[in-house]
């Protein structure tokens, strides 16, 4: 069996002074909640060498040194996402040396580093990191004042949750196979596709889709409640429309539609939902409607339009005053997806 942690320099200072005045050891341990032979340990190192300090050298040397750490972690931090048992492989080739998983996942611990599950990201090639980096650089000029002049809009799909949340469950080794420890889910769960649109003067219109989307049908939408939900939030006010690159948003018929509504719409750089402050609403409200646990459709739905409509002002205020911070951080990152 292994050391321990030493005991504290306070605590065997106490050992020895309640030793000097005649406390026997037996007495001092029950006193202190030590063992016996811990006490008569440093009782009889005082008595050797006078000092109370831990001898050097103690316990079993770590078969990486520091060298060897540094020399891990580089391997890490370049090859992120290699498994443990890939790791392990190379180590033992690199150092030759006998490792075992286990003693390569305690000295990815030592070297300040852990397992995380990775943020999903959509995949941006040369062109597209160029793109957006080029446009991020064109509206770096814009206020925060012009910004809150365009009306995000976007869809997001909602399912309805079945079973357990997370993937994680607290268990003995021997429950891996009880039933209430397994994590369910269902193959296609019935889920709801919502468009909708906001700005930094308020939430605008809801609309949850039915059946498969196109065109026309997108037009629609814009018609039903984009429009209404422009006149409401800004009064008459100019303003700019903001939607992504989906087909029946660049359909020709639907640019024919908003060129002659006389709509401006803002160009939008392809794959960049962490430009748009309008998913970072979807993300509050998906978390939310998680926790409220809707167990059909219909619950689901009023479940998203309660949420929908709670979201504060100094929410979208602060969300859209973000939007220079995050063309920084693209032109920072040479086009490559943000933190957003």
């Amino acid at each position: 069996m292994g050391r321990g942690p030493p005991i504290p320099t306070m605590l065997r200072r106490k050992i020895v002074e309640q030793y000097q005045k005649g406390v026997t050891q037996r007495k001092i341990a029950k006193t202190l909640h030590l063992s016996s032979s811990t006490v008569h340990n440093i009782i009889r190192r005082f008595r050797e060498s006078g000092t109370i300090s831990v001898r050097k050298g103690q316990g079993r040397k770590t078969i990486l040194d520091a060298r060897d750490l540094r020399a891990l972690k580089r391997h890490c931090t370049t090859n992120r996402n290699a498994t443990v048992k890939e790791i392990t492989e190379w180590a033992q080739e690199y150092f030759q040396k006998p490792l075992s998983v286990n003693t390569i996942h305690r000295a990815i611990r030592r070297c300040q580093l852990k397992l995380y599950s990775a943020k999903k990201k959509p995949f941006l090639s040369k062109i597209h990191k160029l793109r957006r980096c080029h446009w991020a650089r064109d509206h770096l000029k814009w206020s925060v004042a012009k910004w809150k002049t365009v009306l995000w809009s976007d869809e997001s799909r909602f399912e309805v949750l079945f079973g357990n949340l997370g993937r994680h469950v607290i268990r003995t080794k021997e429950d891996k196979d009880n039933p209430s420890c397994y994590q369910r889910s269902v193959q296609k769960p019935a889920s709801l596709m919502v468009w909708g649109c906001m700005s930094a003067c308020g939430m605008g219109s809801l609309h949850v889709w039915k059946g498969t989307i196109n065109a026309e049908k997108y037009i629609q939408v814009l018609e039903q409640h984009m429009l209404p939900s422009r006149r409401h939030l800004f009064q008459g006010r100019p303003c700019i429309f903001q939607q992504d690159n989906a087909r029946p948003h660049s359909a020709s018929i639907t640019t024919s539609w908003l060129r002659r509504r006389r709509i401006r719409v803002l160009k939008w750089p392809v794959c960049s939902p962490d430009l748009s402050p309008i998913e970072n609403i979807w993300r509050i409200i998906k978390r939310k409607v998680r926790q409220r646990r809707p167990k059909t459709i219909e619950q689901l739905e009023a479940c998203i339009r309660q949420e929908w409509e709670s979201i504060p002002i100094s929410k979208l205020e602060k969300l859209v005053s973000s939007v220079p911070r995050r063309l920084l951080s693209v032109v920072r990152r040479r086009g490559d997806a943000t933190q957003w």
